[in-house]
């Protein structure tokens, strides 16, 4: 797909690219020059470059630039922190970092005021070479200039294309590798999902979804940090992307929508979705994804909201994708599923009071396996997947995908294990925004469950506890011991409940 979008960039193409700012023309020659620059360079195919630069047209063509010539694209992130940073960048390796103003200042002058934003750069000069992408500061490193002429001749083939930091440590940080095989079969499901039609906009904060929208004709716009809605109103675009945290900050300020939204990165609940419904969009879809695979699974806002069975649906896999479950130490295969939280106890549960009660998940539960042309070739030093281990406790029935919680965020109270992802889809009532359960040490080993809630802005409290009374009641023997009303922290580059954080919380509570 990369291909087929470089490949049809022309630099007389006056239709908007990303509106309101480039046309396709002005995209074709900022790509095609840094493609140039680049080659001049003596940069080849299976190479590596570094990219801290602020999402936008330059960003945009370095990173098609680098494909075209066969490049590997490591993505540095500024909130990860210095020493991290330096560790990846270790990993990775890249022959040259291609940076703008704004990283250069977080890495130096600015570092100090950078850091109250939680911005941290290492100096990027002592790691490898350093070319200026865009406006250049005095001292700072030497520009790569865009090269008049022709592109170079793009790299015919498969291989790495985009390194993706995720987890790890400074001793031993984590890299998902995508090979272009993969990154195209990724944005072909994007694009199959999202369905985009040409010179209508698509709205999305991720190249993910910007590129393939991009190469079926549609213009995109990255979404404004102020004035959402009336940048939505604007472009009237005809598919929405954001986080969760994204849409619960639109809906409350009180954002229309138009089109067809879409949400990943974090957990989307069913209430979450049919508010985003409420307010305005034709259709609301939650999408499970992970870095490793991208995308996975999907559901729109009526069959989430329509199922009532145990744990949370998380959608039908898409076209290629298969999965299996493995069968983890906490549940053995074979083990009784606990009482369904979201619908009627299913007569052959075990007593809710029992430990197999809780143990459980479903017959056909364990550690959720994915697999397919989505999915990423390796984590960077490692061997290649065979499949790739997601961490979720799940099930798959007629194709769809049911998860019961991290598999790392299982609570053991009284000798029974409790997974969280198994109940809080249920405490997802009217007014509730948020909603986790987490264990709190209570001596010995042994846990205590608390249930946190983040209410809506305009929901009392009373209101929501009369409405938590039965869901809280339907919850058998993972019933929490406490429930308590709070902000729920979040954390990370897609703003994801913090767990860890909400348990310290509960803890002083």
């Amino acid at each position: 797909m990369l291909d087929e979008l470089i490949g049809n960039l022309r630099e007389d193409d006056a239709r908007p690219a990303l509106a309101g700012r480039v046309t396709r023309g002005e995209l074709a020659t900022l790509t095609h020059g840094y493609a140039a620059a680049l080659h001049s360079l003596g940069l080849g195919a299976g190479e590596t470059i570094g990219l801290a630069v602020r999402p936008g047209a330059r960003s945009l063509a370095a990173m098609l630039a680098a494909y075209h010539l066969g490049l590997r694209i490591a993505v540095l992130d500024p909130t990860a922190g210095p020493d991290v940073l330096r560790a990846r960048l270790a990993l990775a390796e890249p022959r040259l970092i291609l940076a703008d103003a704004a990283a250069q200042a977080v890495a130096g002058w600015l570092a100090p005021l950078a850091r109250r934003a939680h911005l941290a750069l290492p100096d990027l000069g002592a790691l490898a070479p350093v070319r200026t992408i865009g406006r250049r500061l005095p001292g700072g490193p030497p520009p790569l200039r865009p090269l008049p002429g022709p592109p170079p001749p793009g790299f015919d083939g498969d291989g790495d294309a985009v390194i993706v930091f995720t987890s790890g440590t400074t001793s031993r940080p984590r890299a998902v590798v995508h090979t272009r095989s993969s990154l195209s079969a990724g944005m072909t499901a994007v694009r199959d999902l999202v369905r985009p039609a040409p010179d209508v906009p698509v709205l999305g904060g991720t190249f993910f979804v910007l590129l393939p929208s991009l190469a079926s004709g549609a213009p995109v716009a990255l979404p404004a940090r102020r004035g959402l809605g009336r940048q939505i109103r604007a472009l009237q675009p005809q598919a929405i992307y954001l986080t969760p945290p994204q849409l619960r900050a639109a809906l409350a300020a009180g954002v229309r929508f138009t089109g067809r939204v879409y949400s990943g990165s974090a957990p989307v609940s069913a209430a979450l979705l049919e508010a985003v419904r409420a307010a305005g969009a034709s259709e609301a879809w939650g999408v499970y994804a992970l870095t490793e695979v991208f995308p996975a699974a999907a559901v729109e806002s009526a069959e989430k909201s329509a199922y009532t069975g145990e744990g949370d649906l998380i959608g039908t896999l898409l076209p290629g994708v298969t999965a299996t479950v493995r069968p983890t130490a906490e549940q053995p295969p074979g083990a009784a599923p606990p009482p369904q939280p979201n619908g009627p106890r299913s007569p052959t549960a075990a007593d809710p009071g029992s430990a197999a009660g809780s143990a459980g998940y479903s017959s056909g539960s364990g550690e959720l396996m994915l697999a397919g042309p989505t999915a990423a070739d390796r984590y960077l030093g490692e061997a290649p997947f065979s499949a790739v281990a997601t961490g979720d406790l799940g099930r798959v029935e007629n194709g769809r995908v049911i998860l019961g919680g991290r598999l790392k965020d299982m609570i053991l109270r009284r000798a029974e294990n409790i997974y969280p992802g198994l109940y809080e889809p249920s405490l997802h009532v009217p007014g509730v925004e948020l909603a986790l359960l987490v264990g709190v040490p209570a001596g010995d080993g042994d846990e205590r469950v608390v249930a946190v809630i983040q209410p809506a802005a305009n929901a009392s409290e009373a209101t929501v506890r009369a409405a938590l009374r039965e869901p809280l009641a339907r919850m058998g023997a993972a019933r929490p011991d406490a429930v308590i009303f709070a902000p729920i922290p979040l954390a990370g580059r897609s703003r994801k409940p913090d767990r860890a954080a909400t348990a310290r919380l509960a803890a002083t509570a």
